[in-house]
């Protein structure tokens, strides 16, 4: 049975917070999420000739005596993406704790956060909305090249249910970014710098002094 390609494609929105946030800074220098999800995902749909229907979005949250200012902007954040009407997924963010040595001897604690869980919530998400049916395409907002498994999984998805899916992958690209590819095996996106600035988010999500 032939698979037939539909004439309008509903394009469900993947968004690694924190993944897309760091390639924007790579690429374009912006030193906070200052991206619009649901503007960017309608835009990128708009180029492309696809619907958008749900926007979700996924994101380590930082503890708050660990780090004061992060702590509170993505919980202004968040609630703001609810209240638009986006799936928010977070996950707290772990601190590894080394110790290293200084050129003179000396030890010194290093403390770096670890974002856990985010990257697996999301590719199941990807998995059981193409399962019960809710998008033909998955745009994913992340570099991360561990989800490159999940468009196997998709493509096996579709021949089961004879279906036309699309996996893309939207990001960043500009002359700075450290990263040029998208996630293997999707179709690749690439968003230069005037096409993402037209849809920034104005509001100032940082707590008040």
């Amino acid at each position: 049975m032939a698979i037939v390609e539909p004439d309008v494609k509903r394009a469900m929105a993947f968004f690694d917070g924190q993944n897309l946030y760091r390639h924007a800074k790579d690429a374009f220098g912006h030193h906070h999420p200052n991206y619009d999800p649901i503007k960017l995902h309608a835009a990128v749909c708009a180029a492309q000739g696809w619907v958008p229907n749900l926007v979700r979005f996924y994101t380590g949250v930082p503890n708050a005596m660990r780090d004061p200012m992060w702590a509170p902007y993505w919980s202004n954040r968040v609630l703001s993406l609810k209240r638009q009407g986006v799936s928010v997924t977070t996950r707290p963010i772990r601190y590894h704790t080394e110790i290293v040595t200084d050129e003179d001897g000396k030890p010194r604690e290093i403390v770096t956060p670890q974002e856990k869980g985010v990257d697996v919530r999301l590719a199941l998400d990807v998995v059981s909305r193409a399962r019960r049916k809710e998008y033909n395409v998955a745009v994913i907002y992340s570099q991360d090249q561990d989800l490159c498994e999940v468009v196997q999984e998709i493509k096996e998805i579709a021949k089961e249910q004879s279906r036309w899916i699309k996996v893309a992958c939207a990001y960043p690209h500009g002359p700075n970014a450290t990263s040029r590819r998208g996630v293997d095996g999707t179709d690749w996106i690439q968003m230069d710098q005037v096409f993402y600035d037209a849809c920034l988010d104005p509001r100032d999500y940082r707590p008040k002094k």
